[in-house]
């Protein structure tokens, strides 16, 4: 299986209202210094099927790092509101109580 495989399932399981960090998916993936890997990865994943919850990644902050990858028809921020989540200038609003660890959640 391919890293980028690797990491679109990871990305998957982060349950709906909830976040997580590149670095974190790259630790659980055995290279925590792979976080960009983790990003290039997810710029891949818009058209994959099943879909990747792409936007449920933000960075070690909580900030919407990849937002400007993301299609114009339904922003990061608007998908992440959808779920619930508060987004203000451009950060998850409470990102460490909304932060998903796969470390310690699978």
């Amino acid at each position: 299986m391919s890293f980028n495989n690797d990491v679109f399932d990871v990305v998957r399981l982060i349950p709906k209202g909830r976040v997580t960090a590149y670095g974190a998916i790259a630790k659980y993936l055995g290279d925590a210094r792979a976080s960009r890997r983790i990003g290039w990865a997810l710029n891949k994943s818009f058209k994959i099927t099943p879909s990747v919850p792409a936007h449920r990644v933000v960075n070690r902050l909580g900030m919407l790092s990849g937002a400007l990858h993301f299609p114009p028809e339904m922003s990061m921020a608007e998908k992440l509101e959808n779920e619930g989540i508060v987004i203000k200038d451009g950060q998850v609003v409470e990102f460490k109580i909304l932060f998903w660890d796969p470390m310690t959640e699978l």
